[in-house]
Protein backbone atom coordinates (compact mmCIF):
# COMPACT_ATOMS: atom_id res chain seq x y z
CA UNK A 1 0.00 0.00 0.00
CA UNK A 2 1.61 3.23 -1.19
CA UNK A 3 -0.06 6.57 -0.45
CA UNK A 4 2.53 8.65 -2.31
CA UNK A 5 1.86 10.10 -5.75
CA UNK A 6 4.09 8.85 -8.55
CA UNK A 7 6.55 11.17 -10.27
CA UNK A 8 4.13 11.54 -13.18
CA UNK A 9 1.24 12.32 -10.86
CA UNK A 10 3.29 14.95 -9.04
CA UNK A 11 4.19 16.54 -12.38
CA UNK A 12 0.48 16.68 -13.28
CA UNK A 13 -0.28 18.15 -9.86
CA UNK A 14 2.39 20.82 -10.31
CA UNK A 15 1.06 21.76 -13.75
CA UNK A 16 -2.52 22.05 -12.47
CA UNK A 17 -1.39 24.11 -9.48
CA UNK A 18 0.62 26.47 -11.65
CA UNK A 19 -2.33 26.95 -14.00
CA UNK A 20 -4.71 27.60 -11.11
CA UNK A 21 -2.34 30.09 -9.48
CA UNK A 22 -1.77 32.00 -12.71
CA UNK A 23 -5.11 31.78 -14.54
CA UNK A 24 -7.86 31.13 -11.96
CA UNK A 25 -7.07 32.51 -8.51
CA UNK A 26 -6.31 36.12 -9.58
CA UNK A 27 -9.73 36.43 -11.26
CA UNK A 28 -11.93 34.32 -8.99
CA UNK A 29 -13.45 37.18 -6.96
CA UNK A 30 -14.17 39.23 -10.10
CA UNK A 31 -15.83 36.32 -11.91
CA UNK A 32 -18.01 35.66 -8.88
CA UNK A 33 -18.96 39.32 -8.39
CA UNK A 34 -19.75 39.97 -12.05
CA UNK A 35 -21.13 36.49 -12.81
CA UNK A 36 -18.63 35.92 -15.62
CA UNK A 37 -18.35 32.51 -17.29
CA UNK A 38 -14.65 32.45 -18.28
CA UNK A 39 -14.85 30.43 -21.48
CA UNK A 40 -11.48 31.55 -22.84
CA UNK A 41 -9.77 30.58 -19.59
CA UNK A 42 -11.39 27.15 -19.76
CA UNK A 43 -10.12 26.78 -23.33
CA UNK A 44 -6.65 27.49 -21.95
CA UNK A 45 -7.26 24.69 -19.43
CA UNK A 46 -8.19 22.46 -22.37
CA UNK A 47 -4.82 23.19 -23.94
CA UNK A 48 -3.30 21.66 -20.78
CA UNK A 49 -5.44 18.56 -21.33
CA UNK A 50 -7.79 19.30 -18.43
CA UNK A 51 -11.01 19.01 -20.47
CA UNK A 52 -10.46 15.41 -21.57
CA UNK A 53 -8.67 14.04 -18.54
CA UNK A 54 -9.95 10.45 -18.62
CA UNK A 55 -11.22 10.46 -22.20
CA UNK A 56 -9.39 8.02 -24.50
CA UNK A 57 -6.44 9.16 -26.59
CA UNK A 58 -8.04 8.22 -29.93
CA UNK A 59 -9.84 11.55 -30.23
CA UNK A 60 -7.43 13.71 -28.23
CA UNK A 61 -8.08 12.81 -24.59
CA UNK A 62 -5.34 12.34 -22.00
CA UNK A 63 -6.51 8.82 -21.00
CA UNK A 64 -5.49 9.42 -17.39
CA UNK A 65 -6.96 7.66 -14.38
CA UNK A 66 -9.44 8.94 -11.83
CA UNK A 67 -6.70 9.46 -9.24
CA UNK A 68 -5.02 11.90 -11.60
CA UNK A 69 -8.41 13.57 -12.18
CA UNK A 70 -8.90 13.98 -8.43
CA UNK A 71 -5.46 15.55 -8.12
CA UNK A 72 -6.18 17.95 -10.98
CA UNK A 73 -9.61 19.05 -9.72
CA UNK A 74 -8.31 19.67 -6.22
CA UNK A 75 -5.67 22.02 -7.60
CA UNK A 76 -8.03 23.78 -10.01
CA UNK A 77 -10.63 24.28 -7.27
CA UNK A 78 -8.07 25.84 -5.00
CA UNK A 79 -7.91 28.52 -7.70
CA UNK A 80 -11.66 28.74 -8.37
CA UNK A 81 -14.24 26.26 -7.11
CA UNK A 82 -17.03 27.16 -9.54
CA UNK A 83 -14.86 27.04 -12.67
CA UNK A 84 -13.19 23.78 -11.62
CA UNK A 85 -16.62 22.27 -10.96
CA UNK A 86 -17.85 23.19 -14.42
CA UNK A 87 -14.74 21.69 -16.02
CA UNK A 88 -15.52 18.50 -14.08
CA UNK A 89 -19.05 18.42 -15.53
CA UNK A 90 -17.67 18.95 -19.04
CA UNK A 91 -15.25 16.05 -18.47
CA UNK A 92 -18.10 13.79 -17.35
CA UNK A 93 -20.25 14.57 -20.40
CA UNK A 94 -17.30 14.16 -22.77
CA UNK A 95 -16.35 10.83 -21.20
CA UNK A 96 -19.91 9.54 -21.56
CA UNK A 97 -19.94 10.28 -25.31
CA UNK A 98 -16.50 8.73 -25.74
CA UNK A 99 -17.31 5.65 -23.64
CA UNK A 100 -20.80 4.77 -24.88
CA UNK A 101 -21.19 6.49 -28.25
CA UNK A 102 -20.92 4.92 -31.68
CA UNK A 103 -17.72 5.44 -33.66
CA UNK A 104 -19.54 8.08 -35.70
CA UNK A 105 -20.82 9.94 -32.65
CA UNK A 106 -17.42 9.87 -30.99
CA UNK A 107 -15.69 11.15 -34.12
CA UNK A 108 -18.22 13.97 -34.53
CA UNK A 109 -18.13 15.26 -30.97
CA UNK A 110 -15.16 14.19 -28.88
CA UNK A 111 -12.33 16.02 -30.73
CA UNK A 112 -14.03 19.40 -30.34
CA UNK A 113 -14.99 18.70 -26.72
CA UNK A 114 -11.52 17.81 -25.46
CA UNK A 115 -10.25 21.13 -26.87
CA UNK A 116 -13.36 22.93 -25.57
CA UNK A 117 -14.03 24.29 -29.01
CA UNK A 118 -17.43 23.00 -27.95
CA UNK A 119 -18.71 23.00 -24.36
CA UNK A 120 -20.81 20.17 -22.94
CA UNK A 121 -23.55 20.01 -20.30
CA UNK A 122 -25.12 17.05 -18.49
CA UNK A 123 -28.94 16.97 -18.34
CA UNK A 124 -30.53 14.55 -15.87
CA UNK A 125 -32.41 16.51 -13.19
CA UNK A 126 -35.92 17.78 -13.92
CA UNK A 127 -38.23 20.23 -12.13
CA UNK A 128 -40.24 17.29 -10.77
CA UNK A 129 -37.51 14.66 -10.40
CA UNK A 130 -34.35 15.35 -8.46
CA UNK A 131 -33.21 12.55 -6.16
CA UNK A 132 -35.78 10.25 -7.79
CA UNK A 133 -34.08 10.66 -11.15
CA UNK A 134 -35.59 7.52 -12.66
CA UNK A 135 -39.06 9.11 -12.46
CA UNK A 136 -38.13 11.64 -15.17
CA UNK A 137 -40.89 12.81 -17.52
CA UNK A 138 -38.84 14.09 -20.46
CA UNK A 139 -39.64 11.80 -23.39
CA UNK A 140 -38.09 10.86 -26.71
CA UNK A 141 -39.98 9.12 -29.51
CA UNK A 142 -38.60 7.90 -32.81
CA UNK A 143 -40.10 9.63 -35.84
CA UNK A 144 -38.52 8.29 -39.03
CA UNK A 145 -34.83 9.13 -38.93
CA UNK A 146 -35.18 11.57 -36.02
CA UNK A 147 -35.82 11.43 -32.29
CA UNK A 148 -38.32 13.98 -30.99
CA UNK A 149 -37.78 15.15 -27.40
CA UNK A 150 -40.31 16.85 -25.12
CA UNK A 151 -39.87 17.97 -21.53
CA UNK A 152 -37.46 20.03 -19.48
CA UNK A 153 -34.31 19.70 -17.40
CA UNK A 154 -33.54 21.83 -14.35
CA UNK A 155 -30.42 23.29 -12.72
CA UNK A 156 -28.31 22.64 -15.82
CA UNK A 157 -24.79 24.07 -15.58
CA UNK A 158 -23.78 25.79 -18.80
CA UNK A 159 -27.37 26.01 -20.09
CA UNK A 160 -27.64 28.55 -22.87
CA UNK A 161 -23.87 28.72 -23.40
CA UNK A 162 -22.91 25.08 -23.88
CA UNK A 163 -22.87 23.73 -27.42
CA UNK A 164 -23.66 20.10 -26.62
CA UNK A 165 -26.17 18.59 -24.15
CA UNK A 166 -26.00 14.98 -22.96
CA UNK A 167 -29.69 14.34 -22.21
CA UNK A 168 -31.46 11.49 -20.44
CA UNK A 169 -35.05 10.96 -21.67
CA UNK A 170 -37.73 8.30 -21.43
CA UNK A 171 -38.11 6.06 -24.50
CA UNK A 172 -39.86 3.15 -22.79
CA UNK A 173 -41.83 2.27 -19.68
CA UNK A 174 -41.56 3.54 -16.14
CA UNK A 175 -38.36 3.29 -14.14
CA UNK A 176 -34.68 3.23 -14.99
CA UNK A 177 -34.95 0.66 -17.80
CA UNK A 178 -37.11 2.98 -19.88
CA UNK A 179 -34.44 5.71 -20.07
CA UNK A 180 -32.10 6.41 -23.00
CA UNK A 181 -29.36 8.99 -23.49
CA UNK A 182 -29.05 11.45 -26.37
CA UNK A 183 -26.56 14.03 -27.63
CA UNK A 184 -28.35 17.29 -28.50
CA UNK A 185 -26.79 20.26 -30.28
CA UNK A 186 -27.53 23.78 -29.09
CA UNK A 187 -29.04 24.73 -32.45
CA UNK A 188 -31.45 21.74 -32.57
CA UNK A 189 -34.95 22.91 -33.53
CA UNK A 190 -37.23 22.95 -30.50
CA UNK A 191 -34.44 23.46 -27.95
CA UNK A 192 -34.65 26.57 -25.74
CA UNK A 193 -33.44 27.82 -22.38
CA UNK A 194 -34.99 29.48 -19.35
CA UNK A 195 -33.80 32.58 -17.55
CA UNK A 196 -30.54 32.33 -15.65
CA UNK A 197 -31.06 31.20 -12.08
CA UNK A 198 -30.16 33.57 -9.23
CA UNK A 199 -27.91 31.46 -7.03
CA UNK A 200 -26.18 31.53 -3.68
CA UNK A 201 -22.88 30.45 -5.25
CA UNK A 202 -21.29 29.05 -8.39
CA UNK A 203 -21.74 32.49 -9.94
CA UNK A 204 -18.88 31.91 -12.40
CA UNK A 205 -21.01 29.48 -14.40
CA UNK A 206 -24.54 29.85 -15.84
CA UNK A 207 -27.43 27.69 -14.66
CA UNK A 208 -30.87 27.47 -16.27
CA UNK A 209 -33.76 25.28 -17.40
CA UNK A 210 -33.23 23.38 -20.68
CA UNK A 211 -36.54 23.07 -22.55
CA UNK A 212 -37.45 20.56 -25.28
CA UNK A 213 -40.55 21.31 -27.38
CA UNK A 214 -40.75 18.77 -30.21
CA UNK A 215 -36.96 19.03 -30.32
CA UNK A 216 -35.74 17.03 -33.32
CA UNK A 217 -32.33 15.40 -33.41
CA UNK A 218 -30.86 12.80 -35.80
CA UNK A 219 -31.53 9.17 -34.92
CA UNK A 220 -27.77 8.67 -34.92
CA UNK A 221 -27.52 10.93 -31.83
CA UNK A 222 -28.83 8.18 -29.58
CA UNK A 223 -25.95 7.41 -27.21
CA UNK A 224 -25.26 3.71 -27.02
CA UNK A 225 -28.18 1.31 -26.72
CA UNK A 226 -31.80 2.36 -26.30
CA UNK A 227 -32.92 1.66 -22.72
CA UNK A 228 -29.40 1.78 -21.24
CA UNK A 229 -29.35 5.52 -20.68
CA UNK A 230 -29.86 5.46 -16.93
CA UNK A 231 -26.96 3.05 -16.60
CA UNK A 232 -24.77 5.45 -18.57
CA UNK A 233 -25.92 8.38 -16.43
CA UNK A 234 -25.03 6.54 -13.21
CA UNK A 235 -21.64 5.47 -14.58
CA UNK A 236 -20.92 9.11 -15.33
CA UNK A 237 -21.96 10.08 -11.82
CA UNK A 238 -19.57 7.67 -10.09
CA UNK A 239 -16.70 9.72 -11.44
CA UNK A 240 -18.60 12.99 -11.28
CA UNK A 241 -19.13 12.56 -7.55
CA UNK A 242 -15.41 12.11 -7.02
CA UNK A 243 -14.69 15.18 -9.15
CA UNK A 244 -17.04 17.34 -7.09
CA UNK A 245 -15.58 15.90 -3.89
CA UNK A 246 -12.09 16.79 -5.11
CA UNK A 247 -13.29 20.31 -5.88
CA UNK A 248 -14.54 20.54 -2.28
CA UNK A 249 -11.10 19.51 -1.06
CA UNK A 250 -9.44 22.22 -3.15
CA UNK A 251 -11.76 24.91 -1.82
CA UNK A 252 -11.39 23.73 1.77
CA UNK A 253 -7.62 23.61 1.41
CA UNK A 254 -7.54 27.26 0.38
CA UNK A 255 -9.83 28.10 3.30
CA UNK A 256 -7.55 26.30 5.76
CA UNK A 257 -4.40 27.93 4.35
CA UNK A 258 -6.06 31.35 4.52
CA UNK A 259 -7.10 30.76 8.13
CA UNK A 260 -3.62 29.62 9.13
CA UNK A 261 -2.09 32.79 7.72
CA UNK A 262 -4.71 34.97 9.38
CA UNK A 263 -4.47 33.54 12.92
CA UNK A 264 -0.68 33.85 12.81
CA UNK A 265 -0.94 37.63 12.55
CA UNK A 266 -4.29 38.56 14.13
CA UNK A 267 -3.81 39.49 17.80
CA UNK A 268 -6.39 39.47 20.57
CA UNK A 269 -5.79 39.64 24.32
CA UNK A 270 -2.15 40.47 23.67
CA UNK A 271 -1.11 37.53 21.52
CA UNK A 272 -1.74 35.99 18.07
CA UNK A 273 -4.83 33.81 17.75
CA UNK A 274 -2.53 30.98 16.69
CA UNK A 275 -1.11 30.80 20.23
CA UNK A 276 -4.46 29.94 21.79
CA UNK A 277 -4.93 26.22 22.30
CA UNK A 278 -8.54 26.44 21.13
CA UNK A 279 -7.34 27.78 17.78
CA UNK A 280 -4.66 25.12 17.53
CA UNK A 281 -7.16 22.35 18.21
CA UNK A 282 -9.57 23.76 15.65
CA UNK A 283 -6.86 23.91 12.97
CA UNK A 284 -5.74 20.39 13.86
CA UNK A 285 -9.28 19.06 13.40
CA UNK A 286 -9.69 20.92 10.13
CA UNK A 287 -6.41 19.53 8.77
CA UNK A 288 -7.33 15.99 9.89
CA UNK A 289 -10.76 16.17 8.27
CA UNK A 290 -9.23 17.49 5.06
CA UNK A 291 -6.74 14.65 4.89
CA UNK A 292 -9.42 12.05 5.63
CA UNK A 293 -11.56 13.45 2.82
CA UNK A 294 -8.67 13.27 0.37
CA UNK A 295 -7.90 9.67 1.30
CA UNK A 296 -11.53 8.67 0.76
CA UNK A 297 -11.65 10.39 -2.63
CA UNK A 298 -8.42 8.75 -3.76
CA UNK A 299 -9.73 5.36 -2.63
CA UNK A 300 -12.89 5.89 -4.66
CA UNK A 301 -10.77 6.91 -7.64
CA UNK A 302 -8.66 3.79 -7.23
CA UNK A 303 -11.86 1.70 -7.16
CA UNK A 304 -12.98 3.10 -10.52
CA UNK A 305 -9.53 2.73 -12.06
CA UNK A 306 -9.29 -0.92 -10.98
CA UNK A 307 -12.91 -1.79 -11.76
CA UNK A 308 -13.57 -2.74 -8.14
CA UNK A 309 -17.07 -4.24 -7.69
CA UNK A 310 -17.77 -1.85 -4.79
CA UNK A 311 -16.77 1.29 -6.69
CA UNK A 312 -20.24 2.86 -6.54
CA UNK A 313 -20.31 2.50 -2.76
CA UNK A 314 -16.83 3.94 -2.33
CA UNK A 315 -17.65 6.89 -4.59
CA UNK A 316 -20.85 7.61 -2.67
CA UNK A 317 -19.03 7.39 0.65
CA UNK A 318 -16.27 9.67 -0.57
CA UNK A 319 -18.66 12.24 -1.99
CA UNK A 320 -20.71 12.37 1.22
CA UNK A 321 -17.73 12.59 3.55
CA UNK A 322 -15.69 15.04 1.50
CA UNK A 323 -18.44 17.52 0.66
CA UNK A 324 -19.81 17.57 4.22
CA UNK A 325 -16.38 17.82 5.86
CA UNK A 326 -15.00 20.40 3.46
CA UNK A 327 -18.01 22.69 3.82
CA UNK A 328 -17.50 22.57 7.60
CA UNK A 329 -13.78 23.31 7.18
CA UNK A 330 -14.58 26.38 5.09
CA UNK A 331 -17.21 27.51 7.61
CA UNK A 332 -14.76 27.11 10.50
CA UNK A 333 -12.12 29.05 8.56
CA UNK A 334 -14.64 31.86 8.13
CA UNK A 335 -15.41 31.73 11.87
CA UNK A 336 -11.72 32.09 12.73
CA UNK A 337 -11.72 35.34 10.75
CA UNK A 338 -14.59 36.74 12.79
CA UNK A 339 -16.36 39.62 11.06
CA UNK A 340 -13.63 39.84 8.43
CA UNK A 341 -14.53 36.38 7.17
CA UNK A 342 -17.98 37.71 6.26
CA UNK A 343 -16.48 40.35 3.96
CA UNK A 344 -15.74 39.88 0.29
CA UNK A 345 -12.23 41.23 0.89
CA UNK A 346 -11.39 37.68 1.93
CA UNK A 347 -12.16 34.51 -0.07
CA UNK A 348 -13.89 32.68 2.79
CA UNK A 349 -17.49 33.77 2.17
CA UNK A 350 -17.15 32.87 -1.53
CA UNK A 351 -15.71 29.45 -0.73
CA UNK A 352 -18.55 28.75 1.72
CA UNK A 353 -21.15 29.78 -0.87
CA UNK A 354 -19.54 27.73 -3.63
CA UNK A 355 -19.02 24.57 -1.55
CA UNK A 356 -22.55 24.50 -0.15
CA UNK A 357 -24.10 23.18 -3.39
CA UNK A 358 -21.65 20.27 -3.54
CA UNK A 359 -23.71 18.59 -0.81
CA UNK A 360 -26.74 18.71 -3.16
CA UNK A 361 -25.59 18.07 -6.72
CA UNK A 362 -24.36 14.84 -8.33
CA UNK A 363 -26.81 13.17 -5.93
CA UNK A 364 -27.66 14.74 -2.57
CA UNK A 365 -25.71 13.54 0.41
CA UNK A 366 -28.90 11.90 1.65
CA UNK A 367 -28.92 9.84 -1.55
CA UNK A 368 -25.25 9.00 -0.95
CA UNK A 369 -26.37 7.50 2.35
CA UNK A 370 -29.13 5.58 0.57
CA UNK A 371 -26.60 4.13 -1.89
CA UNK A 372 -24.19 3.21 0.89
CA UNK A 373 -26.89 1.59 3.01
CA UNK A 374 -28.22 -0.36 0.01
CA UNK A 375 -24.75 -1.69 -0.78
CA UNK A 376 -24.17 -2.63 2.85
CA UNK A 377 -27.43 -4.57 2.90
CA UNK A 378 -26.31 -6.56 -0.13
CA UNK A 379 -23.30 -7.74 1.85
Amino acid sequence: MDFALTDDQRAIQDAARAFADAELAPHSAHWDEEKIFPVETMKAAAEMGFCGIYTAEEHGGMALGRVEAAVIFEELARGDVAVAAFISIHNMATWMIDSFGSDDLRARYVPSLVTMEKIASYCLTEPGSGSDAASMRTTARLDGDHWVLNGSKAFISGAGTSDVYVVMARTGGEGARGVSTFVVDKDAPGLSFGAQERKMGWNAQPTAIVQFDDCRIPAANLLGVEGDGFKYAMAGLDGGRLNIAACSIGGARLALETAQAYVATRKQFGKPLAEFQNTQFKLADMATDLEAARLMVHRGAWAIDTGHPEKTKWCAMAKRLATDSCFEIADQALQLHGGYGYLKDYPLERIVRDLRVHRILEGTNEIMRVITARELARG
